[in-house]
């Protein structure tokens, strides 16, 4: 498990993502792939603790530990899987409320995969509109995929062609999360994507 041990005086890079996680291992290796580039990311997880009111849990303890800045955000990416409506909104809710620290506001969002986080990955390689499970394509394109992220299977291409799949499922925008088949992981790695304010692309 990745934890948030860096020295908090040090200097850091220019927007700060803090992530809380369902998953104790894919997803904060798929977000380190974007970490030290132009963005820091903490992914904040935790074994056995994947149900979405511990996932809050972990966010709001450590958005009350750590100073955030203009241009940070912090989000929270789970599975529908089988969680209910009702788990799901209290996260919808949390991720709509303003959030803020000194004159800064925070930027809140929630991702939801659905059926799973796996779901997401499959669109690096292909449309994801086979009727086999996701993880099952996904081993035909990761022969061996044991939830472990490699950067050599999700490159920069790839991860945009995930981006523009994902996108292109969701339309019209969901409000929330995906009632069906999709996922708005994406939204999060546009934002990781996005060049820092005052920067060009």
């Amino acid at each position: 498990m990745r934890t948030f041990c860096r020295p908090y005086g040090q200097r850091r890079y220019n927007r700060l993502f803090l992530i809380a996680a369902e998953g104790s291992e894919t997803e904060p290796g798929y977000f380190g792939l974007f970490d030290g580039k132009v963005v820091r990311v903490e992914c904040l997880s935790e074994s056995g603790k994947s149900a979405p009111v511990h996932v809050l849990k972990r966010m709001n303890a450590m958005i009350n530990r750590v100073a955030m800045r203009a241009g940070d955000e912090a989000w929270l990416v789970v599975d529908k899987d089988h969680w209910s409506d009702e788990q799901l909104n209290e996260l919808w809710q949390w991720s709509q409320l303003q959030q803020m620290q000194g004159q800064h506001t925070i930027k809140r969002g929630l991702a939801v995969s659905n059926p799973k986080f796996e779901y997401w990955l499959l669109l690096h390689f292909e449309d994801g509109s086979s009727p086999q499970s996701c993880s099952t394509r996904l081993r035909f394109h990761i022969p061996g995929y044991d939830k472990t992220i490699s950067s050599s299977d999700f490159t920069d291409e790839r991860i945009r062609e995930a981006v523009r799949r994902a996108s292109e499922r969701d339309t019209p925008p969901c409000r929330d999360w995906p009632r069906t088949t999709g996922t708005t992981v994406y939204r999060l790695v546009e934002s990781l994507l996005r060049p820092p304010a005052g920067t060009s692309a």
